[in-house]
């Protein structure tokens, strides 16, 4: 694929983290082949979690393409830039479709970054798998290779204003590639988020206790953090998305 936008943002971010004084701590980014179809799959804890997930694949040289939901793809400005970087937009209503551009992009040899969990975790635990990711890796052929993000959602995630500052830790650790097959999608999906869940314990011990106080907000209650359980973050997301449908169907009686 021909990409003229998406290198120079990546430079661009990069002067940007810079700047922010961000610190990043890598583990396991040799796990990227450098050639071939490979699937990343990533949780999901904060709004920019696309601008770092793309990081656990640099130092392989590799440009991820996103699958992400249909109406980032359909604002002005940002729709654009994600066409322009070939990412993939997911569409509920027409899933096949979106499936058939992830396997094409596979089978190109492209890298291509999925969450499993699809939208973002409030408690900061690892939420339900979607059993897409091991299908689209086992239906391409491809290693499936478990990221974990940490620390993205202090600047930007759901119920929580935005920070900014300089100073923070991003935690990005990549294990060793699964390589699932066409048989029994729902184990090995639960083979994948238990891996992961210790990826994601390994990591939160890891990163630097003077900026991971007992309490924080972004740690998960199970370990000391005062985030939502997962009980009470999965009754935010229902109270969330009765809000979304009564909006649109304000919208609609409107119209």
């Amino acid at each position: 694929m021909r990409d003229v936008t998406y290198p120079p943002v990546i430079w661009t971010a990069l002067a940007g983290f810079k700047a922010l004084g961000q610190t990043f701590q890598m583990t396991g980014t040799e796990h990227v082949p450098r050639t071939g179809g490979v699937l990343l799959a990533y949780n999901h804890v904060g709004y920019v979690d696309f601008v770092y997930g793309g990081l656990a694949a640099r130092p392989s040289r590799r440009l991820v393409r996103f699958m992400a939901k249909r109406e980032i793809f359909d604002h002005r400005l940002a729709g654009p830039a994600m066409r322009s970087f070939h990412h993939i937009p997911v569409d509920r209503s027409a899933g096949e479709t979106s499936l058939a551009t992830a396997l094409s992009h596979l089978q190109q040899g492209e890298a291509v970054g999925i969450f499993p969990e699809a939208t973002i975790s409030r408690s900061m635990e690892l939420k339900e798998f979607k059993t897409g990711a091991v299908r689209i890796a086992a239906e391409a052929g491809v290693p499936l290779v478990p990221v974990i993000l940490w620390g993205t959602q202090r600047m930007m995630t759901k119920d929580h204003p935005r920070d900014f500052s300089r100073g923070k830790t991003i935690a990005i650790t990549v294990g060793e590639p699964l390589h699932p097959t066409k048989d029994d999608a729902i184990g090995q999906t639960r083979d994948l988020k238990a891996r992961m869940t210790r990826m994601l314990d390994d990591t939160i011990a890891a990163y630097p206790a003077d900026e991971q106080p007992p309490g924080a907000w972004w740690v998960p209650a199970r370990l000391g953090g005062s985030a939502p359980t997962p009980e009470r973050a999965a009754e935010l997301d229902a109270a969330e998305r009765r809000e979304r449908a009564r909006r649109r169907a304000a919208k609609r009686a409107r119209s």
